[in-house]
């Protein structure tokens, strides 16, 4: 009987950050509405904007994103474009320094510490009464600052997220995948209830007030969405902020940015591990947990399921069935892992990617326990 109850439980674990968890967000009593934000006009009375650039060693991609920072449709004296330099050893500093004449500032610090560690020095020296956090690779809309500036009118948001886009290596909008769709809903559910969990890394802005706590041992697109809850705000998405990058050119080499990605999440939490406390964070503890703790835990439970699984085959046909499903599930992500040409189909490539990201998050929690940690920052080659 006991290994029934177990059983069930580590279903229950397997299954709630993916498909429980999003049912009890929309379940739950919303704070606010989240829809597309019409762009503030550039004769009305605009916040001015900080944007931060964090650079390293990007020689060959700093010009085409000044160029396009540049083209924003934004009053050129309420903006002050930085490019946070985190100890690059090419011509990064050079090719910024030439962009001076258009307003660019270089804040060149020497020794490489970390994206948060450049990124707080620019915060230091912004004038701002927002502040943009962008990558080297990102693009940005015309009209992305206007969004900002109007999103920013209701004082209860600390923070804004922008809405991922994938570019084709020819330079078109890629068709977005379902996970992709997935984590762009999950966000707006989230919005919606209380606060992001965490924002697009790759393009987000938040009121000055909420950078002064910037602690560079965490990411930082989680402990600005911590640092508004803290100050009794929200970091909400903006359907219609797009950030646009290309897909990492070396497929090889997603794994490895899924594993830092992990691992950096973890050193995070446990630094900020009293947000786990729903007696401080109310509804955000819950959110935390839900969508990082119990998610990173589902490698462990598929683990767990295996063995529970293979003890309960004679008490019903159901485990029979249950463990066969299970079979098929890791056959047809072998052969995703395989084959590239069957990821091309969509099941194939939904199970593929699963597989991957919990072999990521398992690897990554043995890493962890272990004592490592990455403070370091270097940009995915896309």
């Amino acid at each position: 009987m006991w290994q029934e109850i177990l059983f069930w439980c580590v279903m229950v674990g397997v299954t709630y950050s993916y498909f429980l968890y999003p049912l009890f967000l929309k379940l739950l009593p919303k704070a606010r509405r989240i829809t597309t934000v019409t762009p503030a006009s550039v004769d009305s009375d605009l916040p001015s904007l900080s944007f931060i650039i964090t650079a390293y060693n990007e020689q060959t991609g700093i010009a085409d994103k000044l160029e396009n920072t540049l083209l924003a449709n934004y009053p050129e004296q309420q903006l002050e474009i930085i490019v946070a330099s985190d100890g690059s050893t090419d011509n990064t500093n050079s090719i910024v320094e030439k962009y001076s004449s258009k307003g660019v500032k270089l804040v060149n610090v020497a020794e490489q510490k970390g994206k948060e560690n450049a990124q707080k020095a620019a915060i230091g020296s912004a004038k701002g009464e927002v502040i943009v956090f962008s990558d080297v690779s990102t693009r940005i809309e015309p009209t992305g600052l206007l969004i900002i500036a109007s999103a920013f009118q209701d004082k209860s948001i600390g923070a804004l997220s922008s809405e991922d886009r994938f570019i084709t290596k020819h330079g078109e909008v890629a068709g977005e995948g379902a996970y992709v769709k997935y984590e762009m809903w999950l966000r707006k559910q989230e919005s919606q209830v209380k606060s992001l969990v965490g924002l697009s890394g790759s393009f987000f802005a938040a009121r000055k007030q909420i950078c002064n706590n910037w602690d560079i041992s965490v990411p930082s697109d989680f402990n600005t969405a911590l640092s508004c809850v803290e100050q009794g705000m929200a970091a909400v998405t903006v359907p219609n902020l797009l950030g646009f990058y290309p897909n990492i050119s070396d497929e090889s080499k997603e794994y490895q940015r899924k594993l830092r990605t992990v691992l950096r999440g973890m050193a995070a939490l446990a630094v900020k591990r009293q947000v786990l406390n729903p007696f401080r964070f109310g509804v955000f503890s819950f959110l935390v947990i839900s969508h990082k703790l119990m998610r990173w835990l589902v490698p462990v439970f598929l683990l767990l399921l295996i063995p529970l699984n293979m003890a309960l085959l004679e008490q019903s046909v159901i485990y029979e069935i249950i463990l066969m499903g299970q079979a098929v599930f890791y056959f047809i992500a072998l052969t995703g892992w395989l084959s590239k040409s069957l990821r091309q189909n969509t099941v194939v490539k939904i199970i593929y990617f699963f597989t991957q990201v919990n072999l990521a998050i398992f690897h990554a929690t043995i890493m962890f326990v272990r004592g490592k940690r990455i403070t370091r920052w270097k940009p995915s080659q896309r």
